[in-house]
């Protein structure tokens, strides 16, 4: 729910206070929740999220010390350490408002109070406290992010040691980076690498699939606007750019972006500015961008299809991935972690990859690099009807086993053995169940089993 649509606490021991409160605030577009004590008021906090809470310091009408408010004011803050908290009391002092200060109320308030200044500081809580909600929100997402990213990224063969290199070299800079290489690559992932080990860690990263923005609506999605900047512009909007402010954002397939809107983006690269649609006013943002394409940049650029000066400011340093074909020694501890992960999401404890299985995986082309590989072990998980999976589990275009650079040519006799092998072990050597599997007569089973030497049992 959206910061803004949260409602606010309001405690005060005064009906007539409380229903005031609730009638200014309401004019606002402020929804409220009263309470006539401090322990109603806590208590909400169990089953409630609240965007401030505007808390009176006395309850007791023969009291000024404020103590009930305070006390009040401390739980609040250690139940929920976000929350904004304004403190207001008929009986003000230095020391009453030094000391809610210091227990983490945000600001404090005399009554009887003034609505202007009263609504200009519970918005400026809201939007403070909404700010570090989204920034913790940020810091545990980015932690996590660290650890899944650098548990996917597998790199062992040699082919990509120089591009590993590469990333330690370059993650801790501001330099702006051109990720290229074919589709399923890896490119997203090594964007989230690289942030998650960035001095701007903690911030946000954000992603833009530049392929699929309209080039009507280009400017107000990257750019923001303002309300009534065009017809559906009902409110302000921040754009892409102002929300990767102090992160990093990742411009995907940046080849597809419209040459009539590169020049705009050249200008915010160059100097990180800009306008939102409809607005005069110029923003400021510091975004640290990394792009990437599965393009021949080169070629675009020669064709006129993509600027050269753009292209210049966005590669301060390439990285070019190889696709898994070039990766063999990758193959292996690939497949057996999207396996790992896909057994734990669909709870197939125990499912495992057999010898025929990995020898099919790695004499595969893998024209869809990485990405192809993790559709391909999830449908195995999915569709395996044992734990044990051969490579009767993938569904591999044809055409395409034994074509990987480096991979020995199998004879069709090898792959038979293969088949059949797997197919005994899954069966558990039943010679009957693996007839039925291959699709062959139990006469027809034991005529290849004859030929090629392999024992089974019943």
């Amino acid at each position: 729910m959206p910061d803004d649509s949260l409602p606010i606490l309001i405690a005060d021991d005064q009906r007539d206070v409380l229903e005031a409160l609730r009638l200014l605030l309401k004019s606002e577009g402020h929804a409220c929740k009263t309470f006539g004590d401090p322990g109603a008021a806590l208590g909400a906090l169990k089953h409630t999220a609240f965007a401030a809470a505007l808390i009176d310091l006395n309850y007791t009408r023969d009291t000024t010390s404020g103590r009930e408010g305070l006390e009040l004011l401390k739980a609040l803050k250690q139940a929920e350490p976000d929350l904004p908290v304004v403190a207001m009391t008929a009986w003000g002092s230095i020391n009453l408002a030094v000391e809610a200060m210091r227990l983490g109320a945000g600001d404090f308030i005399e009554k009887p109070w003034d609505n202007t200044r009263l609504i200009s500081v519970l918005r400026n809580q809201i939007a403070l406290g909404a700010a570090a909600r989204r920034e913790q929100k940020l810091r545990a997402e980015n932690r996590l992010l660290r650890a899944d990213t650098d548990a996917d990224f597998i790199a062992q063969s040699r082919a990509m040691q120089p591009v590993l290199a590469l990333i330690e070299r370059v993650a801790p800079t501001d330099a702006n980076i051109l990720v290229l290489g074919e589709n399923g690559t890896g490119k997203g992932v090594v964007a989230r690498l690289i942030h998650a080990h960035s001095k701007r860690a903690e911030r946000t990263l954000v992603k833009v699939n530049m392929g699929g923005i309209a080039e009507s609506v280009f400017e107000a999605e990257m750019f923001g606007h303002v309300r009534g900047a065009f017809t559906d512009a009902k409110s302000d909007r921040i754009g892409r750019f102002e929300l990767a402010d102090g992160g990093t954002l990742f411009l995907d397939e940046i080849a597809n972006i419209p040459v009539a809107q590169q020049g705009k983006l050249l200008r915010i690269v160059e100097e990180g500015e800009f306008e939102r649609v409809g607005s005069s006013r110029t923003l400021k943002v510091d975004v640290r961008l990394i792009a990437a394409t599965n393009a021949d940049i080169g070629a675009e650029v020669a064709a006129g299809r993509f600027r050269k000066d753009l292209l210049f400011r966005l590669n301060t340093v390439e990285i070019r991935l190889p696709p898994l074909r070039e990766r063999h020694e990758d193959i292996a501890p690939l497949a057996q972690a999207f396996l790992a992960r896909s057994a734990q999401r669909y709870q197939r404890v125990g499912i495992r990859l057999g010898a025929d299985a990995l020898r099919a995986l790695q004499s595969y082309a893998w024209p869809g690099n990485v990405r192809e590989m993790s559709h391909v072990m999830e449908r195995a998980v999915l569709t395996a009807t044992s734990d044990l999976v051969t490579q009767l589990d993938f569904s591999l275009q044809p055409g395409l086993i034994n074509a990987a650079p480096g991979v020995p040519s199998m004879r069709l006799d090898d792959a038979e053995q293969d088949m059949i092998r797997g197919a005994l072990e899954r069966c558990g050597g039943n010679i009957q169940k693996t007839a039925e599997m291959l699709g062959l007569s139990r006469a027809a089973l034991y005529r290849r089993l004859e030929k090629f030497g392999i024992r089974a049992s019943e």
